[in-house]
């Protein structure tokens, strides 16, 4: 199942090392700026590229992306959810 954090959830789970952040935004926003240590995966590029960059299944992903209005982060998400990551 999908879970929604806060974003202070989120900065003491990045400052602590806890989860890996994954912006699911174009390319070209990722380089101008993401959170500290995130990695990129497209929204349509999940199903192609997490099995390389999120290898443990266990891990603690969160997904992100520009705002609430933004679907591409829920998307992704529930793509890799139903791809066995579990956390």
């Amino acid at each position: 199942m999908v879970e929604s954090i806060s974003r202070d959830e989120l900065s003491r789970a990045i400052e602590a090392g806890e989860v890996t952040a994954v912006e699911t935004l174009r390319e070209e926003h990722f380089a101008e700026g993401h959170l500290p240590d995130a990695i990129h995966i497209h929204y349509e590029a999940v199903a192609e590229r997490a099995p390389e960059l999120l290898p443990d299944r266990h891990a603690a992903i969160v997904t992100y992306c520009s705002n609430t209005a933004c679907r591409n982060s829920e998307i992704a998400a529930n793509q890799l959810a139903a791809m066995g990551y579990a956390n």
